[in-house]
């Protein structure tokens, strides 16, 4: 039932999921992917290395199998585990990749972590209550948005839910809808300015096949 408390169970697993294009993985999802296993208490972050944004343009997006390459490199010695299984559930809206994850993984409890960017737009995103009623979010700030993200209509809704990252760290029960603002301090790196300096990146990986790491299944690296 939406809203509804979890008895409180050690042995399930936390797992933040971070959903983008990384079109290329950097150091900046590494660390504010790291930043929130430690806020909140998680065992793991999934990066959730999409097939396609319905948000995003398809003009500059490197194949899915030369992300993920960048993804598995850059989480490499971290409790960051990339994968494409999107690709493999078939789900393109997150609303769907979330039903999804929550039947194959009973046993893992959820949490979305996401930009004040995206929380900017998150009105914009097919069944967004939805996607609050099904699992907690967590935001972390990111230079030049906190003001659009503090005015959106998702905020709004989202601003009677406001939780402690303690309350999720301590596992005393979690609910959604659920809105945890993490304090950190803003990273400014972006895929952009990546790009912009090794505008080739994705061509290092050109015809080589990845393995994903969360489905062991391969993933074909001519797959836009």
């Amino acid at each position: 039932m939406a809203g509804a408390r979890q008895r409180a169970n050690p042995a399930l697993k936390t797992v933040g999921l971070l959903g983008g294009s990384f079109n290329p993985a950097h150091g900046g999802h590494r660390r504010i992917s790291q930043f929130a296993l430690k806020a909140l208490g998680l065992d793991e972050v999934w990066w959730l290395v999409s097939p396609g944004n319905p948000l995003k343009p398809r003009a500059g997006m490197a194949p899915l199998a030369a992300r993920l390459a960048t993804a598995r490199q850059m989480a490499r010695g971290a409790r960051i585990v990339p994968t494409a299984i999107e690709r493999e559930l078939g789900t393109v809206y997150t609303i769907d990749t979330l039903r999804a994850l929550r039947r194959r993984y009973p046993k893992v409890r959820f949490v979305w972590l996401m930009g004040s960017d995206n929380l900017a737009q998150l009105h914009r995103w097919r069944d967004w209550r939805e996607i609050a009623r099904c699992i907690p979010i967590a935001v972390i700030a990111r230079p030049g948005y906190d003001g659009a993200a503090a005015a959106s209509p998702a905020a709004a809704w989202l601003g009677r839910y406001r939780r402690s990252a303690a309350s999720v760290r301590h596992r005393a029960g979690w609910s959604a809808p659920a809105l945890i603002h993490l304090r950190f301090d803003p990273d400014p790196r972006s895929a952009t300015v990546v790009r912009r300096a090794d505008p080739d990146w994705a061509s290092r990986f050109s015809g080589i096949a990845q393995r994903d790491p969360l489905t062991h299944h391969p993933v074909d690296p001519d797959i836009a």
